[in-house]
């Protein structure tokens, strides 16, 4: 899994958790049916922003959903999943960029790239992956041309720049090919009008993603030799601080000139609305302050959704462990535990996840959670006031966005 937008459980409540979760399956469900197993792979963090914000301007608000089957990843359990346009966009976008930078890491001969087999069948996965999001691209009426250049025009552009290039023309093009899926969204939900703020929201967001991944990259990418946008044009990482910044603060501006569903603002709409606010406002925010090295969330820097268990505040104060489930009489009999456990072992759930006990159902936290609740219980935090108590909550939290 990867992307910037990685949202603590804590923050979000449990109600746009389980959205954000509808909205990642439903996107790994879409690769799996149109392009295969491994398609899932590319499974991504960000690519599921498509997914909600298509469906935050629909009025059926949240109604694009499906039941999926039992998934290792949820404990052998079935789920209300997205299931729309908005889903399927994301997977053409998440195939293309993905095969962007399988083409980027085998041109740069990356790790076990650099071997001629290697690399030959990256080039060919490569290849497919592309194809493919170019036929779901077409069938949604997204051209994904405007993609597969951004990411031709990219390596040109990092060849010729250097010490004095402006840091905004090494992140342009991927301003661009971000800004287009998101316009994209509009038409999907057939709201035209948003289309130009929803492609200044995304220009911004392809600018931060750009940012946070070479602040994060820095050091690594020095200690191998490997370019970074930073170091190669003499950006400091105040300049990029005061950037990412204004690229936080522009999104939300520009959300702001969105109609959601029914036209309301999204703090009082569809649980869709709300969850692309978090995301893209206060979520974003928290992603700027992990790659900065800033305080964030108190459960080990905006731990995603999947990777922490819950633990609300309770009569004790924030961090409280709920009070135990009582047991369940649906246990599982030997043979079907048997294999729920070996798969909740190969995804690793056991070990830094949430899972379902394999025999009892009882919920269980994996063997490396360290969960420090610190202060993501304060309604005061504004991600926790518009994931459960803006309505009615004078917390003097400004969600107005």
């Amino acid at each position: 899994m990867f992307g910037i937008v990685r949202p603590c459980r804590h923050r979000l409540g449990e109600h746009l958790k389980t959205q954000w979760m509808a909205h990642l399956c439903g996107l790994c469900l879409a690769l799996r049916k149109d392009h295969g197993q491994f398609a899932r792979i590319v499974t991504n963090y960000d690519g599921l922003l498509i997914s909600v914000l298509t469906e935050a301007q629909t009025s059926a608000g949240g109604g694009g959903r499906r039941t999926a089957g039992p998934c290792p990843l949820r404990g052998m359990r079935t789920a209300s999943v997205a299931n729309g346009e908005g889903a399927r966009l994301s997977a053409a976008v998440s195939l293309v960029l993905a095969s962007a930078k399988v083409r980027d890491h085998v041109a740069d001969g990356d790790g076990l790239l650099a071997r001629k087999p290697v690399a030959l069948a990256a080039r060919r996965v490569a290849s497919s992956w592309g194809a493919a999001g170019a036929r779901s691209g077409f069938a949604v009426g997204f051209d994904t041309a405007v993609l597969v250049d951004a990411v031709d025009r990219q390596l040109g552009i990092e060849t010729l720049a250097g010490l004095g290039t402006p840091i905004l023309t090494v992140t342009e093009p991927t301003e661009t090919a971000t800004a287009a899926a998101f316009a994209h969204t509009a038409v999907l939900a057939g709201r035209p009008g948003n289309a130009a703020p929803l492609a200044e929201a995304g220009r911004l967001f392809g600018r931060l993603a750009h940012l946070l991944d070479a602040v994060e990259d820095r050091e690594i990418d020095a200690a191998s030799g490997a370019w970074n946008p930073l170091t190669a044009t003499g950006t400091s990482l105040t300049e990029a601080r005061r950037l990412a910044d204004d690229a936080v603060h522009g999104i939300r501006l520009a959300l702001r000139e969105v109609a959601w569903g029914s036209g309301v603002s999204p703090e009082k709409h569809s649980a869709d609305a709300k969850l692309a606010h978090v995301l893209l406002v206060h979520e974003l925010r928290g992603s700027v302050d992990r790659a900065f090295g800033s305080a964030s969330c108190g459960h080990g820097g905006g731990t995603a959704v999947m990777s922490h268990p819950y633990a609300p505040p309770g009569p004790g104060g924030p961090g409280v462990p709920p009070p135990p489930e009582p047991p369940r009489r649906d246990r599982r009999g030997l043979l079907a535990g048997c294999a729920v456990w070996m798969g909740l072992a190969c995804t690793c759930q056991m070990c830094c996840g949430e899972f379902e006990d394999p025999w009892s159902r009882q919920r269980r936290e994996g063997l490396c959670n360290q969960c420090d609740c610190g202060d993501c219980g304060d309604c005061c935090d504004c991600g926790q006031c518009c994931g459960d108590c803006c309505d009615g909550c004078d917390c003097g939290c400004d969600c107005g966005c």
